[in-house]
C-alpha cells in the first residue's frame, strides 16, 4: 500500500486492496518465541490431530496481528491506531508444506469523525475460503 492516506482523502465507502499474508509452520514458532504462547497445538500436528483439530492452527493472536499489520501498512504508522478489535470467528489451518495457509486481509472505510479525525475501517480475513475475524474494526487518527 503506497500512498499514505490523510483524513481529507478517504470517504466512506473507500475499498482498502485486499493482501495476501502467508503463515508457515516456521511463522507460528516465532510467534511462540515472541509471545510466550508455547501450546503445543499451534506446532504439533500429531497433538493437535489428537485433540481433534485438523492440523496445526495460527495463534488467534498471530491472526489478529496479520489484520493489525494490514492496518497499519496502510497508514504508514502504527501509533496512529486507537483502537483495534475483532471475534475469531474460524482457524487459521497451517499445514506443513511450502505453500502453507494464506490469510487474505481487506477492508472498507466504513466511518468518519470529523471531530476526532479518525477513520474507522471494517476488515475482511480469509483463509481457505472461510472468514476467520469476525466484527473486525480499527480506528485510526489520519492527518
Amino acid at each position: 500500500m503506497s500512498d499514505q492516506p490523510t483524513y481529507d482523502s478517504v470517504s466512506v465507502g473507500d475499498e482498502l486492496p485486499a493482501v495476501s499474508y502467508p503463515v508457515r509452520r516456521f511463522d507460528l514458532i516465532r510467534y511462540a518465541g515472541a509471545s510466550g504462547d508455547f501450546n503445543i497445538i499451534h506446532w504439533n500436528e500429531r497433538i493437535a490431530k489428537a485433540v481433534g483439530l485438523p492440523n496445526v492452527i495460527a495463534h488467534g493472536m498471530f491472526t489478529m496481528a496479520t489484520g493489525g499489520r494490514f492496518v497499519t501498512d496502510w497508514v504508514g504508522d502504527p501509533g496512529a491506531v486507537v483502537e483495534y478489535g475483532v471475534r475469531f470467528t474460524s482457524m487459521v489451518v497451517v499445514p506443513d508444506d511450502d505453500a502453507g495457509a494464506t490469510v487474505e486481509i481487506s477492508g472498507v472505510v466504513a466511518e468518519k469523525d470529523d471531530s476526532s479525525k479518525t477513520v474507522s475501517v471494517d476488515l475482511t480475513a480469509i483463509c481457505d475460503g472461510q472468514k476467520v475475524l469476525g466484527k473486525a474494526r480499527a480506528v485510526v487518527r489520519l492527518a
